[in-house]
């Protein structure tokens, strides 16, 4: 079915919903964000391409691994090679998975060899929400936000002392499990989350005819440990940690068939941070935290590869109030190493990084201009900045234009991984390097979001595959309609994405990229109940650059319910692929088909 036939019935639905606005009361939702500014800031007085996922429709995901609930959200589509667990990838805008940042808690998470955040090892069961900023961003977070930013935040208390627990089974064999504890008072705060998941999964390639096929099911199961404490002292002063842990192991499908493949893969990410206000007008955070990445490939028992990336980050941000606007003063040292079975040439590097910023409002116009410069130890300075005015028409219509620019670093083996016969890293790489414009109108009422954005971005010097070349460039350009809304006890919302990510040289589309995308999801309480389902369409894309092997589009539809048999009691239920469509996001590899999960939450509000 076409994009305009899905969007079509879709678009009748929210119509009916928006429909009955005139007798709904205000009730508009912006929620605190912090990652378009870096200082917190409430979401209808931002000038960027934003979107909060928050606790509840996290629950509401059940069984759904972290990638696919992103690939719902406005501009963002996924890979996976297999089932959960699996090497995975998320594209913001059109740009490739190593021309975006992942943060975790504001450290940075992922992998300095392949250049890639290894998202699908974090549960959801450890996050409070996920922040997603569309966009270059280098002028405010360093080297790789070409295409934008994620930031997951793992749980913290709040309240008094509560137990949380969940539990459940589903298809595939899978079980996933998780408990905590929380609270907060005037002057502590805490969280300490575990959790278990497992599933049989699916054999990761599908293609019989591969030589790596083997029809056996590639599972995967995973260990994860979250926490916070915070200490408030005196008043306008906090010092924290937070950490999260993740240990999983998957199975994979290679050669020789009969043999037992699996990768293990522990990543960590943690911080202690120290906020202090040293004025009215002045707020100082220091903070210090490490992230870890830690893979290792076997066979049958015995070690094949061992890939480890450490990377140790410091920072101290000023906030600081101006008779007009805030400024934003930091400086920040990142050094990234590796420890490797592999013989790098290079196995460090370090960039210092100092940057600037300011935002004010001014009756109905919104400014905000960043400057940032990274000195890499690898290939030396790299300045970035951004430019966005906004302007208020009335209390619901607003509008903004900005302009920014953004880079991205080589990984340690574009850079340094040796020649084993099909050519090895190019020490002399030069960052790839991006021009994006965008201008966007929102209109936000009564309970109701309406949005378009329009996006230009222009990257050069683009690194080819293998033997790596800064031979390309490309443009990334599109449009993103959505509407999220609420009325009484419905809720519902549609993301319509229309982008031509191109090879500017030969017109070929980028690969796993596709043009159209959208989501929708509806939903209704009455009494103990929640029902709900979403329908989600994706394109025909292409696996290799030269748009030679076509993936086709496809369309999913799921559904879910809760019931809250008492105030702190929830069973639950999802079904995803109801009709069982298969698909592929990466040529040969396969994913879950119809899968359903159940299970009971103790949640206390």
């Amino acid at each position: 079915m076409k994009l305009k036939q899905h969007c079509a019935l879709t678009a009748a639905l929210t119509a009916a919903l928006a429909a009955s606005t005139a007798a709904a009361a205000d009730a508009e939702l912006n929620p605190i964000v912090v990652t378009a500014t870096r200082q917190a800031t409430r979401a209808n007085e931002l000038m960027a391409d934003v979107t909060v996922i928050d606790r509840e429709e996290i629950e509401q995901a059940g069984q759904t691994p972290i990638e696919q609930l992103l690939s719902r959200q406005p501009g963002i589509q996924y890979t996976a090679n297999g089932g959960p667990g699996t090497n995975s990838g998320i594209f913001i805008r059109g740009a490739s998975p190593k021309q975006s940042i992942v943060l975790v808690d504001g450290q940075r998470f992922g992998s300095a060899t392949s250049g890639d955040a290894t998202i699908s090892r974090i549960p959801l069961s450890q996050v409070e929400r996920i922040e997603i900023l569309r966009g270059p961003a280098s002028s405010l977070y360093g080297a790789d936000a070409i295409g934008g930013v994620i930031q997951i935040f793992t749980r913290k208390g709040d309240g008094e002392p509560r137990l949380n627990a969940s539990t459940g089974i589903g298809t595939y064999n899978t079980t996933d499990t998780s408990v905590g504890l929380s609270g907060s008072n005037e002057i502590v705060s805490y969280s300490l989350q575990a959790g278990h998941y497992s599933t049989d999964g699916v054999s990761a390639i599908h293609n019989k005819s591969s030589s790596s096929y083997n029809p056996d099911r590639d599972g995967y199961r995973n260990d994860s440990l979250s926490g916070s404490l915070a200490v408030r002292p005196a008043s306008g002063h906090e010092i924290g940690v937070n950490f999260l842990a993740s240990d999983g192991t998957s199975r994979y499908d290679s050669t020789p068939k009969a043999r037992d493949f699996k990768s293990d893969q522990d990543v960590a990410a943690y911080s202690i941070y120290s906020r202090n206000k040293l004025h009215q007008n002045w707020t100082s955070t220091v903070r210090l935290g490490r992230s870890t990445d830690d893979l290792t490939t076997l066979r049958s028992g015995t070690k094949l590869s061992e890939f480890n990336t450490t990377q140790d980050q410091f920072s101290w941000q000023n906030d600081i109030k101006l008779p007009v606007g805030t400024a934003l003063l930091a400086a920040e040292y990142l050094r990234q190493t590796v420890d490797s079975t592999t013989n790098y040439t290079e196995d460090e590097r370090t960039v210092r990084s100092l940057l600037a910023g300011w935002t004010a409002g001014i009756d109905n116009h919104r400014l905000q201009f960043n400057l940032r410069r990274d000195d890499n130890s690898q290939f030396g300075g790299k300045t970035t900045g951004s430019a966005t005015y906004g302007y208020q028409f009335t209390q619901a219509w607003r509008a903004h234009g900005s302009y920014g620019t953004a880079f991205r670093a080589p990984t340690f083996n574009e850079l340094y991984f040796p020649d084993t016969g099909f050519g090895g890293g190019n020490p002399n790489l030069k960052p790839e390097k991006s021009r994006n414009a965008e201008v966007g109108v929102a209109w936000e009422q009564g309970g109701h979001r309406v949005s378009a954005i329009y996006f230009h971005n222009k990257v050069e010097d683009l690194i080819n595959s293998w033997p790596p070349q800064n031979v390309d460039n490309a443009t990334l350009k599109g449009i993103t309609f959505s509407y999220a809304g609420r009325v009484g006890p419905w809720s519902g919302g549609i993301s319509v994405d229309l982008q031509r990510p191109r090879d500017d040289d030969t017109g070929n589309r980028l690969a796993r990229r596709a043009d159209e995308q959208m989501f929708s999801h509806l939903s209704r309480s009455f009494g103990s109940w929640t029902l709900g389902g979403e329908w989600q369409f994706v394109g025909q894309r292409y696996d290799d650059a030269a748009n030679q092997t076509k993936l086709g589009g496809y369309g999913l539809v799921n559904l879910f319910a809760e019931y809250r048999v008492e105030k702190d009691w929830v069973l639950f239920a999802r079904g995803n692929n109801i009709f069982d469509k298969y698909y592929e996001t990466v040529n040969n590899y396969g994913v879950l088909g119809a899968n359903a999960f159940f299970g009971i939450r103790y949640a206390p509000k």
